[in-house]
């Protein structure tokens, strides 16, 4: 077995080891959610805290880690007596693989031994395995949406459920929650996000010493990895020290008035949903005072509260990026320090309580104020000439659903339909290999015509593997949604290009909620580029959303054969998601020999291909030519306009309306 990285020799990183010790101190903080990007030692830093954790008593032989002291009533190893004598083992932390199964995360029950032997055999799964210790998910922001639902139940009820055909088990599940995540990759769900009681952002330090002191002691690990644990170990013992006296100390500290009212004041001030961050500041600033010795939390423990539980909690959408002002922070805390009788209406953050930040997408949209003045339909001259500065883009709003015909069998999301471990229960099949969804009336009807055979007396009902059978479900799946973006001249007229935005933010945002991989292809001028390659993380199209600029040309053909290689390599990656292609254009074709006619076979590509598309027709002005609508047919697709694309749209539903009944 390999040597744990000590965690002491984790160079940097000041905030990320403070939120893992508080934890280690006191576990109803609600463990952390490090955020960072690749080769920060997130991973290292979270799994060398285990070897700091004090012991845990179990009882002998459980395999749920029942405490002797205080054992589960309803653990299904037990009934266990009370006040018996129990043997200790090192805190265990337990790792969730992203690709794990339901079951390899409850727990499998023997569904065949239930229904043949009334048998309830149970094998535990890693939410069993983590009780009382820590349960670590690295890579949390892609972790399947099943298995996000059943971490919120159990991290809720401090228990896990498994039921099968009315067979149930329930056992105890109170663990540490830890995950890491590089945000290009994607966001967390709001309800997973909320669960975390601290976050913290880590980055490689730009200082060339601290650089060098990293690669020095991996390298020293790697060469003598029990030696280099050795050097390590006093610190390590002072540390582990240091937790147990704090964990003594912690029911003795005292959380003043004083200090809830600055909790609170400044939970309203930055306007967090709920109650939990007040808690989660309490519990913290309780923690701080304890890892620093003392009886009473002060205001600086409140700060760092803050600082450590509020960013993650200030999202509105996935385009917000998680973090606090400082200084109204410090207004904050100065303003409700000392103030016995605080003024209930106010916000704590006086006159600039709003004065936070603005998030990228903030501000009037598309209202070209003081800007450019308005292009024409007119194009500039191709090569860059004439191109203009990147428009804003307008309000984003809740649009139609865009979905893929067809039943695929992609990863789950909520998009398009598909076949899925999860969802309704649409027949039933023979299991190829382990049964994990029965379809009770179907096995029962298979097993009916044997039982004279089988030589059944009672009212029992003789079952054998062979009736077993796997439902099949239908839910829904998560798509490639591909941008194709006209940024050529003729649309690069200021308050057509901020709508055109808004539209294509809007459709991110609802890629975001559906659970899709999202990928950006631009063309202007004479060439068509990959924006962003296909990506969990809408953050990142949104941002080189903002910066698109625009001018030049119409090469519509470049961009539609680089959209088709981009899906060719990504068949490669992933072949069982599919795509949808949603290309926002007038329809124009310009430059290069015969535009129109190359743009039309390159078109023909993806419907030979069955490729699924949308058009999003940014035509205007009271001439249209219906240029987008020809390309949509010769893509084997359908065309909405942006007016259209809204889901509370009149145009739209009339046109809906027309085409049921044509």
């Amino acid at each position: 077995m390999t040597t744990p990285f000590p965690f002491t020799a984790v160079v940097g990183q000041d905030d990320l080891r403070l939120a893992l010790l508080l934890n280690a101190v006191s576990p109803s903080v609600g463990g952390v959610l490090v955020r960072g990007e690749k080769g920060t030692a997130k991973s290292t830093a979270v799994r060398a805290l285990t070897t700091l954790l004090p012991e845990v008593s179990v009882v002998p032989g459980c395999r749920f880690s029942c405490d002797p002291a205080s054992p589960d009533p309803g653990c299904p190893d037990g009934p266990h007596e009370g006040g018996g004598g129990g043997a200790s083992r090192p805190a265990r932390m337990v790792e969730l693989p992203v690709g794990a199964s339901e079951d390899r995360l409850v727990g499998a029950l023997d569904i065949e031994r239930a229904l043949a032997e009334g048998v309830k055999a149970f094998e535990p799964g890693l939410l069993a395995a983590a009780h009382r210790g820590i349960l670590y998910v690295d890579e949390v922001n892609l972790l399947h949406d099943h298995l996000v639902d059943l971490l919120l139940d159990a991290a809720a009820m401090g228990a896990s459920y498994v039921e099968r055909e009315g067979v149930s088990v329930r056992h105890a599940a109170r663990f540490l929650l830890v995950g890491t995540m590089n945000p290009e990759e994607g966001e967390l769900r709001p309800q997973l996000l909320d669960r975390f009681g601290l976050t913290v952002e880590v980055s490689a330090s730009r200082e060339p010493e601290k650089r060098v002191e990293v690669v020095r002691r991996r390298l020293a690990y790697d060469d003598d990895p029990a030696g280099f644990a050795a050097r390590w170990a006093d610190e390590e013992a002072a540390v582990r020290q240091r937790i147990v006296a704090a964990r003594e100390l912690l029911p003795s500290v005292r959380l003043g008035d004083g200090a809830l009212r600055q909790i609170a004041a400044t939970c309203a001030a930055f306007e967090v949903d709920g109650m939990r961050a007040d808690i989660v500041m309490a519990r913290t600033a309780t923690a701080l005072a304890a890892w620093a010795g003392r009886t009473e939390v002060l205001a600086e423990d409140v700060r760092q509260a803050a600082l450590l539980a509020l960013p993650h909690r200030r999202r509105r959408n996935p385009f917000d990026a998680p973090g606090l002002d400082e200084d109204k922070l410090d207004e904050t805390l100065e303003e409700s320090s000392g103030d016995d009788d605080p003024d209930p209406d106010g916000d704590g953050g006086g006159p600039g309580g709003g004065g936070g930040q603005p998030g990228p997408d903030e501000g009037p949209a598309g209202d070209g104020a003081g800007a450019q003045p308005e292009g024409g339909e007119g194009e500039p001259a191709p090569g860059g000439a004439g191109e203009q500065s990147p428009a804003p883009a307008a309000e984003p709003f809740r649009t139609k659903v865009l979905s893929v015909p067809g039943i695929g069998e992609g990863a789950a999301g909520r998009r398009s339909r598909a076949r899925t471990e999860h969802g309704r229960t649409t027949g039933a099949r023979r299991p190829q290999g382990t049964l994990t969804k029965l379809h009770l009336a179907a096995t029962v009807r298979a097993a009916a015509p044997h039982q004279r055979a089988r030589g059944r007396s009672g009212r029992g009902l003789v079952v054998r593997r062979d009736d077993l059978r796997q439902a099949t479900r239908e839910g829904r799946e998560g798509n490639l949604v591909l941008f194709v973006v006209d940024a050529s001249g003729s649309m690069a007229a200021r308050q057509r290009m901020g709508a055109v935005k808004g539209a294509v933010l809007s459709l991110l945002l609802d890629a975001y909620q559906r659970r899709d991989k999202v990928g950006l292809v631009t063309f202007r001028g004479s060439a068509a580029d990959v924006a962003l390659p296909p990506t969990s993380s809408v953050d990142a199209a949104a941002a080189r959303l903002e910066s698109l600029p625009t001018g030049g040309r119409t090469p519509l053909a470049a961009g539609l054969l680089k959209a088709h290689d981009v899906l060719r390599v990504e068949r490669l990656r992933d072949p069982a998601r599919r795509a949808l292609v949603v290309v926002v254009t007038d329809g124009r074709a310009t430059g290069g020999p015969e535009p129109v006619a190359l743009a039309s076979r390159a078109a023909r590509l993806f419907a030979a291909e069955g490729v699924a598309s949308v058009v999003v027709d940014c035509e205007s002005g009271p001439v249209r030519l219906g240029l987008a609508g020809r390309l949509a047919s010769e893509l084997g697709g359908t065309a909405v306009t942006l007016d259209e694309l809204r889901a509370d749209s009149i145009a739209g539903l009339v046109k809906d309306v027309r085409r049921r009944a044509a």
